[in-house]
């Protein structure tokens, strides 16, 4: 019994036409013997499509509660009940999933109204690993539009409010992650990090965040934005917390080529040695970022001395590439995104490793309804596509390159320092926009922030945002930053800050 076509085949003026794409100036006679050719190739995708492809059976059951269910701050885009097991490292805690995450069975809207009604049939690596070591998940939380912004005004539900004002961003793209976390509806939540998406919400709430080094944490079953810019990582009220679920979720999963093999460490033993011994570099760089508060940058000078206190040693250091690498982000991260989350429906080519077919096929008709993608979307997708049309992708090449680079330059300056310590971001919480925000301004709160986190979204090392104080009631975030892997001296040296 022959396999049924599964698709129709092209005509000889339509492979005419297609050849003439690529340069090709092919007659009748020979387009006719190319689609005789071609034809046993169709028929191996024929047999393709045809094949059942084996999806794992997510292994605890969960039900539905409400889809964007009422919540003070907006932060829910669905709850829902999965119990995991009785006994684990994380039982009795309850984790809140970012929006780009797949749990089987339960919505997922990665922010937008294209995505609306997307199942995943799969569960995340990073759920299933929760669930076995005894965590609840409560549901998923809301994130930006597409994950395309750092503060909590694009997502297609509405704005997520900030918990300790609620006229104020709560940043994003995970936004609904930290509030969330913040205001006590959850323990944990797994948020996902591009440029600043774990950090910047954790810093605006007041909670710890860390971006891990980049395929610590396998992204295996989160909807990606660019292969070399994907972290997803812990987003927790306390520090112990943090750590703890760090050790759950990071390893290799053998499905995610991000990784390299790196098991998990013993985070939460390390952070009980505490901090004495270690060397911390004060970057001032990041202390001179554009739009910086100086009452921020107060706060967080302030946390050097609370380490030299805890037996920590101080030093300066500069690396000039700081104030370079956030912009050899944008190469990397507007030529990717047309590539791989649009162009590629959310998977791309060329990596080995699990696809999800059921989010490229609601991902299909994103141009017939391009004017729903968020103006920063938006922006991004004209950018990137108008310098892919003329550079052809040579300069994300050498943006690629240049990250490089920049990783050489930071890993120099800790070859000598355990960790540096700079602001999370340069300013509080900002106000939420309004009907009368302008677009430029509109843009400026929504991409604005992350001058001093997209750089470690580029070079890959590991960040941790912990609250280190207030201004008007308003969290201020300091970030340490180690070496790739060096997550367990972040929390050592954390502790201090968060006795």
């Amino acid at each position: 019994m022959s396999t049924p076509k599964s698709f129709p085949r092209p005509s000889v003026s339509q492979i005419i036409a297609t050849g003439a794409e690529f340069g090709l100036a092919l007659t009748q006679e020979r387009a006719a013997e190319f689609g005789e050719i071609m034809e046993g190739s169709f028929a191996a995708y024929d047999l393709c499509e045809s094949l059942e492809e084996v999806v794992p059976q997510p292994s605890f059951p969960r039900r539905l509660i409400a889809k964007t269910p009422d919540h003070p701050l907006k932060a829910w885009y669905a709850t829902c009940q999965c119990e995991g097991a009785e006994n684990g490292p994380l039982a009795g805690k309850t984790v809140a999933l970012k929006d780009n995450i797949f749990l089987a069975g339960i919505p997922m809207a990665n922010g937008s109204s294209i995505l609306e009604g997307f199942i995943p049939k799969r569960d995340a690596t990073v759920v299933t690993r929760l669930l076995q070591a005894g965590a609840s998940i409560a549901g998923k939380a809301v994130c930006e539009n597409f994950c395309m912004s750092g503060a909590s005004f694009t997502s297609a539900s509405g704005m997520v409010l900030n918990p300790h004002d609620v006229t104020r961003s709560a940043g994003g793209s995970s936004s609904g992650c930290a509030a969330l976390v913040a205001n006590g509806d959850v323990d944990l939540a797994v948020g996902g990090d591009q440029g600043g998406s774990i950090r910047i919400p954790s810093s605006h709430c007041g909670i710890v965040g860390m971006k891990p080094t980049h395929g610590l944490v396998p992204y295996t079953g989160a909807m990606p934005i660019e292969a070399t810019l994907d972290h997803v990582g812990p987003m927790t009220r306390t520090l112990r917390d943090n750590a703890l679920m760090l050790g759950v979720i990071a390893g290799p999963d053998g499905l995610d080529p991000r990784q390299n093999g790196m098991p998990a460490q013993d985070y939460l033993g390390a952070m009980g040695r505490g901090p004495k011994g270690l060397r911390v570099g004060v970057l001032d760089e990041g202390f001179t970022v554009e739009h910086m508060q100086p009452d921020v940058a107060e706060m967080v000078r302030g946390c050097a001395e609370t380490l030299r206190k805890a037996g920590v040693e101080v030093v300066s250091v500069s690396i000039p590439e700081h104030k370079i690498a956030d912009k050899v982000w944008a190469p990397i991260g507007l030529e990717g995104l047309t590539r791989q989350m649009m162009e590629g429906l959310g998977m791309g080519f060329n990596w080995r490793g699990q696809y999800a077919p059921e989010l490229m096929e609601a991902m299909e008709g994103w141009r017939e309804r391009a004017e729903e993608l968020p103006v920063t979307l938006q922006i991004s997708l004209l950018a990137g596509s108008w310098v892919l049309g003329q550079r052809h992708g040579k300069t994300y090449a050498k943006a690629q390159n240049l990250s490089l680079q920049m990783r050489a330059a930071y890993d120099a300056a800790l070859s000598t320092v355990d960790a540096l310590l700079m602001p999370t971001l340069p300013y509080v919480a900002p106000k939420l926009p309004d009907a009368e925000t302008s677009l430029i301004d509109f843009m400026q709160r929504a991409l604005g922030v992350n001058v001093s986190t997209s750089q470690f979204d580029v070079t890959g090392h590991p960040a941790l945002t912990v609250p280190c104080g207030a201004l008007d009631g308003l969290p201020v975030g300091a970030m340490l930053v180690g070496p790739w892997y060096g997550e367990a001296a972040l929390y050592r040296i954390a502790s201090a800050l968060m006795e």
